[in-house]
């Protein structure tokens, strides 16, 4: 499987389970879907080139401390990613009705930017896209596989959210993310030791 394949499931599934989801759902539902999707996009752009700059500079390190350092992220990285789809989202709702409505499209592309790029800070799906840099040596390549991941779940959410989240529940999404990078934590942990 390629790097660009691998990182596109990784990072979507994580980001399925995530509640910046939830907050793009309500955009949409109150905004015009494709200027939320536009400026939710651009947000994910900032998102994965601060994640690919970060994970370039923990790249650098010697292979034993690198595969140490990226076990405990992998662990990191299920960890938020499970308590995320464990978590109650009712409480999102209420603060993003509280909102005041954009008048623009300009504006609502500004808002749907200023609260993905906000929420997506220190994401389990940025600490992976790190991560997955630094483990394939890739930046291109995990950035192109994140950015499409981000967009692909973005684009559900905006278009079908409501509808995936009945036949799918979060928590098992949740579950089978946590599980891929817990796989991934004891391959690294494994390569650390051997050395």
């Amino acid at each position: 499987m390629s790097v660009v394949a691998i990182t596109f499931v990784i990072v979507a599934l994580a980001e399925v389970a995530d509640t910046s989801g939830l907050v793009t759902l309500v955009l949409a539902t109150r905004f015009p879907a494709r200027w939320v999707l536009l400026g939710v996009c651009a947000g994910m752009l900032v998102h994965v080139g601060i994640a690919v700059a970060a994970g370039s500079l923990v790249g650098l390190l010697p292979e034993r401390p690198l595969e140490a350092i990226l076990a405990v992220m992998f662990l990191l990285g299920a960890f938020l990613t499970i308590r995320e789809g464990m978590e109650d989202d009712d409480d999102d709702d209420d603060d993003d009705e509280e909102r005041e409505a954009p008048r623009t499209r300009w504006a609502v592309v500004a808002t749907a930017f200023g609260i993905t790029a906000l929420s997506e800070l220190a994401d389990p799906s940025q600490i992976l896209t790190a991560t997955l840099t630094a483990q394939y040596d890739d930046p291109l390549l995990v950035g192109i596989g994140a950015l499409l991941g981000l967009w692909a779940v973005s684009a559900l959410a905006v278009y079908g959210g409501n509808r995936l989240r009945q036949v799918v529940p979060v928590k098992w999404v949740a579950w089978v993310a946590g599980g891929i990078m817990v796989v991934l934590a004891v391959i690294s942990a494994v390569e650390a030791i051997r050395g």
